[in-house]
């Protein structure tokens, strides 16, 4: 695996390190041993899977408070989905910047996404299905979020008019820590 570190501190892109031959290709998509050799939690208690039909749907913000705050891993195995990831920590030097990337089934890239993280994708083609590696259990109780288009942030998602839930539509715009 080639560990790419995105423009906010702590988060990578995973790109594949193929071995080919006629027969096609092997890949490693995880390792305990390079995740901690690149100082990343490599803690996985829980996988999800989430299988979105229609084209245009929109997952998110989400995240976990402490204790329960998750570090994600997170691949699209059909389809393909624009992921976005917004930096919470108010300590950090990327506080309250976002990154996307598209992830797909063609490039198999996967999104290492740190605790404190606000997480979210819109599926950019239908029956788009994405697979979690989560590092805590869910935590309904802990489970919080922000809004979609929240002018806070200025993330310009690829599909106008996303099909989500109103759960995630009437998230209340976030507040930042001073």
């Amino acid at each position: 695996m080639e560990f790419v570190a995105t423009p906010l501190h702590g988060a990578y892109v995973l790109e594949l390190e193929r071995l080919s031959d006629p027969r096609g290709f092997f890949a490693r998509t995880w390792s305990v041993e390079e995740f901690e050799a690149h100082g990343l939690n490599s803690r996985q208690v829980q996988c999800n899977i989430s299988f979105n039909p229609r084209k245009g749907t929109l997952r998110g913000m989400h995240a976990q408070r402490a204790p329960y705050a998750e570090t994600k891993l997170v691949r699209c195995t059909m389809g393909e989905i624009y992921d976005v990831i917004i930096d919470l920590r108010p300590d950090s030097p990327t506080y309250l910047q976002h990154y996307a990337v598209e992830l797909s089934a063609t490039n198999r890239r996967a999104l290492y996404i740190p605790e404190g993280f606000l997480h979210g994708y819109q599926t950019l083609t239908e029956d788009a299905e994405v697979f979690y590696h989560i590092s805590e259990f869910y935590k309904p109780e802990a489970a919080f979020g922000a809004r979609w288009n929240d002018p806070v942030f200025g993330i310009s998602w690829p599909l106008p008019d996303p099909f989500m839930a109103d759960r995630d539509r009437n998230y209340p715009d976030y507040v930042p820590v001073k």
